[in-house]
């Protein structure tokens, strides 16, 4: 019998990333005038939730990464109009929810059947991130999603050996992606910035998880920096069990 023993991390996560984006929804704005508060109240609950429940470092990496998550939004939606919420702003529940997805997706990716299966795992998740970047390019013009997923493929070709960690990252971010365009939570528009007019894309497009990876990069930057006793005690004992 498979035991899921990170369950109550990644669970919650992927529950709550749905029901807060239906709560601020445009829809049920209609007759829920508060919805966006309500959803940055479950958000915070759930972010509480699984900062209980994980690792001391993984603690310090979500609490970074509200940090790193507001800048990043703060420049691309607000500066850049990159994309644009549904009230104009950065809801409170966004940097939250981006802790909340790297600490769902790491928490998944340690569980013993994912460790078992990593290689098909990542055969299938490669095959159908291509196919589905792909079908969206043909069906529906999305050429800076399928930029961006080129450019996945590109950076996973390095064989880090963490490939199956951002392969399930793009598709938790597929997930994320087509919920908030889906309830009207955000929205992209039809070329890249709204000005670059030979670079169509859909909404959402497909590859956008490429900007997670810098995400993920950018907190492991700031551990590195803000504990490097840490850091160098944990690289030294990964490379004495290698041995």
């Amino acid at each position: 019998m498979v035991s899921w023993r990170h369950k109550w991390v990644y669970l919650p996560v992927v529950m709550v990333l749905w029901l807060g984006l239906f709560l601020d929804s445009s829809s049920l704005a209609k007759d829920l005038e508060y919805g966006q508060w309500l959803t940055n109240a479950l958000v915070f609950m759930c972010f509480l939730w699984v900062y209980r429940c994980v690792s001391y470092r993984v603690k310090k990496l979500m609490l970074y990464g509200i940090v790193f998550a507001y800048l990043g939004e703060w420049v691309f939606a607000v500066l850049l109009g990159m994309y644009e919420y549904r009230l104009e702003n950065v809801p409170f529940y966004v940097p939250l929810g981006h802790s909340l997805v790297y600490a769902a997706v790491l928490y998944f990716y340690k569980e013993a059947w994912v460790q078992r299966n990593k290689s098909s795992l990542v055969i299938v998740l490669y095959g159908s991130m291509i196919v589905y970047s792909s079908g969206w390019l043909l069906f529906d013009r999305d050429v800076l999603g399928f930029i961006c997923t080129m450019t996945i493929v590109l950076l996973l070709r390095k064989k880090s050996g963490h490939e199956l960690f951002f392969l399930i990252m793009y598709f938790m971010v597929v997930y994320l992606e087509l919920l908030g365009t889906f309830y009207q939570s955000w929205a992209w528009p039809d070329i890249w910035f709204s000005t670059v007019s030979f670079i169509s894309s859909s909404n959402p497009p497909s590859g956008i998880s490429v900007f997670y990876f810098v995400f993920d990069v950018g907190c492991l930057w700031i551990y590195k920096t803000c504990n490097k006793r840490q850091w160098a005690r944990m690289k030294a004992l990964r490379q004495a069990r290698s041995k």
